[in-house]
């Protein structure tokens, strides 16, 4: 199932030199903007595991446009159902609706498998709402797929697996 027969993470087209600068700056002034002040944005009472699952995200929209994604929402929610997209991008012509899975160890199970049934579900039905935003003339010609970003935080290092088309609209 991850990844789809074919399809391969090292044959994602990557930023060029400047760009790759670029992105690293930007991740370094969040990540230091984050220590000045850990606890501004979101109180005191925010659980460690939703810490990790953040930084994880952010992490995978840094590696995903180092690899030439266009990165155009982040957590997007509909007001009509649950949940939210964590990552929305595109890939050449391909709109690609990205959950990150986050973990601080390579346990038994591999993040990615942490995307059953209910969540895909509920991440197709978030991809219908996000794509009726589109005249319907152009939604019709928008190739979608859905991609899920494993992301390990193991001491200072950041691994990350990435599962393009990782299951499709059925």
């Amino acid at each position: 199932m991850y990844p789809p027969d074919g399809v391969s993470s090292s044959c994602m087209p990557v930023a060029g030199k400047i760009e790759r600068l670029w992105i690293d700056a930007q991740k370094w002034a969040l990540r230091r903007m984050e220590r000045l002040s850990p606890r501004r944005r979101r109180g005191p009472a925010t659980a460690a595991h939703l810490e990790v699952g953040l930084r994880g995200e952010r992490a995978a929209m840094f590696e995903l446009q180092r690899r030439g994604y266009i990165v155009v929402a982040r957590r997007w929610t509909s007001t009509r159902m649950r949940g939210d997209v964590d990552l929305i991008a595109w890939d050449d012509d391909r709109l690609c609706f990205v959950e990150v899975k986050t973990r601080t160890a390579r346990d038994m199970s591999p993040a990615e498998s942490a995307v059953d049934e209910d969540k895909r579900r509920m991440l197709r039905g978030l991809a219908r709402a996000y794509l009726r935003a589109f005249p319907e003339a152009e939604r019709k010609t928008i190739p979608a797929r859905f991609d899920v970003v494993s992301v390990y935080l193991i001491g200072e290092t950041t691994e990350f697996e990435v599962f393009p088309a990782a299951f499709g609209w059925r």
